[in-house]
């Protein structure tokens, strides 16, 4: 599956904006009254998000730095952060380590990171499963700090790869 890592225009901030995941993906599902919120942040360059793209179609997103932590995590031990979403007609189709491995291709290439990081909610376990397999190991839980939901902070040596896909990168 050849993917690319290319960044954002608005057309798929917008897009991204309206996914809309069924429960109990739907805590992921952004508020319908910020969209415009939402499209500035993903625009903004410090906040570092990319598209994923699979033969040119737009079907996933990615983050790198303070995007991806979460309020009340202890993110102290230097890492890269990822924030990742994949749009909603696409999950549980057993493609999520492709995506993350390239995402983990384009974090090394563009930031050449010691360590990875992800926090995860717990309930995700469908996502949790896949960092897992990918190589990542959970080092902390925590609650968010307003909403109270349990998360799950995992790392891994940004070195490593996987041979478990076969997929072309291509930077853009």
């Amino acid at each position: 599956m050849p993917l690319s890592i290319q960044s954002l225009n608005e057309a798929h901030a917008r897009e991204m904006s309206g996914w809309h995941y069924d429960a109990p993906y739907d805590f992921y599902n952004l508020s319908l009254n910020e969209i415009e919120q939402n499209i500035h942040y993903f625009l903004n360059p410090q906040n570092n998000f990319y598209g994923i793209f699979e033969k040119q179609e737009f079907v996933g997103y990615c983050s790198f730095g303070e995007d991806g932590q979460v309020p009340g995590g202890d993110y102290s031990t230097p890492g890269l952060d990822i924030g990742m979403g994949i749009r909603p007609d696409l999950t549980g189709q057993s493609r999520g380590s492709c995506y993350v491995e390239a995402v983990l291709d384009f974090a090394r290439q563009t930031f050449a990171p010691p360590f990875v990081r992800v926090t995860i909610a717990a309930f995700n376990q469908r996502a949790l499963r896949v960092w897992y397999k990918v190589g990542f190991r959970a080092v902390k839980t925590f609650e968010h700090q307003t909403q109270g939901v349990p998360f799950v902070i995992l790392i891994r040596d940004a070195g490593r790869t996987s041979k478990d896909c076969e997929k072309s990168l291509l930077v853009k």
